[in-house]
């Protein structure tokens, strides 16, 4: 054997990513930090809400989990600005790099399905900007008429580019911009971009477990003072429409502050709407595996120490393959 080769395979077989995803309440925050500190890694946030300082108990931050495992895209703007896909690839792009730059692990926790999958698929999306002789045109189309004008851009594949005007309006102005653009628009192609080299693990949990764990964490939140929080945020001078433009806890519950709906109302509608929400993840992330990227599996409640093993497991197989074809 020659002796330049007997070194740590594992190391060199090790993926230039790990990818934690999962519904809502599953647990991947605790997953991810057990990888990260198994492999030497640092975590990446996939999730489009943390980014934002102050929005701490409504997106489920949990900082504390993380122990002396450092994060990275959390906490980065201030609460009221509109961030968004093109913003969070340029950024995980320089947390990755800075991360490899050291010698350790990027891992990518989040359940922000269109940020993962992105970033994963190694898109680089330009910067548009806003077109507001565009906007003016079609000042005059309801939601229904500008999904169709997206619908002559694009395939839509899912919901998220129509879920409101605003959002409609955007991926219309993209589109116009690409169509104008084509080298960069060849660029944001998945069927064109790069793949990172990653593992992908999903977090699997049950219908009826995961919307008892949603039950029982929202409950919990507004215990931890998440109405509370909220008060803050508008005292502090962030606007209700752009909490509510943020969904489910800062919509619900911003309703509720303001006078809009009873806190029995907030806290029935607030649980019906993340229900809701689990599911289209779910939906996600199964189409990401129908879009050619793979996601293993395993038990939301399997214990720390095995599921870091059938993580390494996996490197392993890589390493046994690697072993047979040398």
């Amino acid at each position: 054997m020659n002796p330049d080769l007997d070194i740590d395979m594992e190391q060199i077989l090790m993926p230039e990513i790990i990818a934690v995803v999962g519904p809502t309440a599953s647990g991947k925050t605790r997953r991810a930090v057990a990888l990260a500190s198994a492999f030497d890694g640092e975590i990446i946030s996939g999730d489009s809400r943390q980014v934002y300082r102050g929005m701490d108990i409504g997106t489920g931050k949990d900082l504390d989990e993380y122990g002396d495992v450092r994060h990275h895209l959390i906490d980065i703007v201030p609460a009221g600005e509109k961030y968004n896909l093109h913003r969070y690839l340029s950024d995980f792009r320089k947390a990755k790099e800075d991360i490899i730059s050291r010698g350790k692990l990027p891992v990518l926790c989040g359940g922000t399905g269109m940020y993962v999958e992105a970033a994963l698929s190694g898109l680089i999306m330009p910067e548009v900007e806003r077109n507001d002789k565009l906007r003016v045109s079609l000042s005059g189309k309801n939601l229904e008429e500008l999904t169709e004008i997206l619908k002559s851009y694009k395939t839509l594949h899912n919901s998220t580019d129509v879920d409101t005007r605003e959002r409609a309006l955007r991926a219309i102005e993209i589109q116009q911009y690409y169509s104008e653009h084509p080298d960069e628009a060849l660029a944001a192609d998945r069927s064109t971009a790069r793949p990172l080299d990653s593992i992908v693990i999903g977090i699997d949990i049950s219908r009826e477990s995961r919307r008892e764990r949603i039950s029982r964490r929202l409950d919990a939140r507004i215990e931890e003072g998440m109405i509370e929080e909220i008060k803050r945020l508008l005292s502090n001078g962030v606007k209700p429409e752009d909490l509510i433009y943020y969904g489910l806890e800062y919509k619900f519950v911003t309703l509720h502050v303001i006078g809009n709906l009873s806190l029995k109302e907030m806290r029935d509608q607030l649980e019906i709407a993340i229900h809701q929400f689990a599911k289209r993840q779910m939906t996600w992330f199964r189409g990401m595996e129908k879009r050619g990227i793979p996601i293993r599996w395993l038990p939301y409640d399997m214990p720390d120490d095995e599921f870091v093993e059938s993580v390494r497991g996996w490197i392993r197989e890589s390493k046994e393959s690697f072993k047979d074809a040398r």
